[in-house]
């Protein structure tokens, strides 16, 4: 497994592969793996040649007070697990290698940042935008693989891809999850025992929607208010925002459609967490 600290000797690693006629999969991530992204790796391995993971903490998809500062990291277990997944190239830049100190060069989109998690968090999807598209450039992959916990991330990446014609394949991994449920995240690892008992409200929340849902409750305002309250009876936490919309353009309804997204991020302690699943109707 080859690991590569600068944009130079990524782009040349992967150009070498190329002229060889490999194709690559790629995995991004902030580092502080777990078996969610391990489950990424494990989708990309089969899909081509070469599986490349990069670890890069951006600071440019963090507000003022947010956690950069905190974020966790552990990077031997990351090259650890990397190794046992099959990984063959790791990019493990920093940020003055990513970004130059004369860097003036963002990624905007106009709509899909403008719902959910990016009501509250304005500058994130300018920087998650910003940056996987230099990550593309830099490791030129054919496949790129995304978890779909970050739901509205990866509409943003898939919206990106497509507007700027990046001939890359972009696959939605599925939620890992806790026995409890809880969705695995390497932000779970700033719960106190306490607010960990607290977490799984956001996974219980869905399920008491699906619930109201298949017995025939359609209104979203009144899906919310009871999907609020019950978060709320849990102790350590504070709703963001619970939202029931259109899972293509992330749009908020009124109604239970056909298909539905409901996503909610909820803070538990300090920890900021999200969660989302489709509701389909029978």
């Amino acid at each position: 497994m080859d690991i590569l600290k600068t944009k130079a000797d990524m782009q040349a690693w992967s150009a070498a592969k190329k002229k060889q006629g490999k194709t690559i999969s790629f995995v991004p991530t902030m580092g502080y793996l777990h078996k969610g992204h391990v489950s990424l790796l494990e989708i990309g391995k089969p899909l081509s040649d070469e599986l490349v993971l990069s670890i890069f903490v951006n600071p440019t998809q963090f507000g003022p007070n947010e956690d950069l500062d905190a974020y966790p990291s552990n990077i031997q277990n990351d090259l650890d697990l990397a190794q046992q997944a099959g990984v063959t190239a790791v990019f493990l830049p920093d940020k003055n290698e990513m970004y130059g100190p004369d860097y003036q060069t963002h990624v905007s989109l106009d709509h899909l940042p403008q719902y959910l998690c990016g009501r509250s968090r304005p500058v994130h999807f300018g920087g998650v935008a910003t940056v996987v598209t230099k990550l593309f450039n830099i490791v030129m992959p054919d496949v790129a693989i995304f978890g779909k916990k970050d739901f509205q991330q990866l509409a943003v990446i898939r919206q990106m891809v497509e507007d700027l014609d990046f001939n890359i394949r972009i696959i939605g991994g599925e939620i890992i999850r806790e026995k409890d449920g809880l969705a695995m995240s390497s932000r779970n690892a700033y719960l106190t025992p306490e607010q960990r008992a607290s977490a799984v409200c956001l996974s219980q929340a869905i399920r008491l929607l699906k619930q109201k849902v298949a017995q025939g409750i359609r209104s979203v305002p009144d899906l919310i208010r009871e999907a609020e309250a019950f978060i709320l009876s849990f102790d350590h936490t504070r709703v963001d925002y619970i939202e029931l919309c259109d899972p293509k353009t992330l749009e908020p309804v009124e109604t239970v459609q056909a298909e539905t997204l409901v996503a909610m991020a909820v803070q538990v302690g300090k920890s900021r967490l999200i969660d989302n699943a489709l509701i389909e109707l029978a």
